[in-house]
């Protein structure tokens, strides 16, 4: 499992976004790890929950 600083993830971030949907990338802080980022397919299978869609619409939803 990959891991990154909490400074390299926000500055990264659609970076970090890309490498989590391939597999859970620890993000650490001060050399310690503190959360996974992981795909939502990922989560909805370890979990069982479904993830909605925010509510925002698209342009063509309008």
């Amino acid at each position: 499992m990959k891991a990154v600083s909490a400074r390299e993830a926000k500055h990264h971030f659609g970076q970090l976004i890309d490498e989590a949907r391939a597999e859970p990338v620890v993000v650490e802080k001060h050399g310690r790890p503190v959360v996974v980022v992981l795909a939502v397919e990922e989560y909805q299978r370890l979990t069982g929950r479904t993830i909605e869609p925010s509510g925002k619409k698209r342009e063509d939803e309008r």
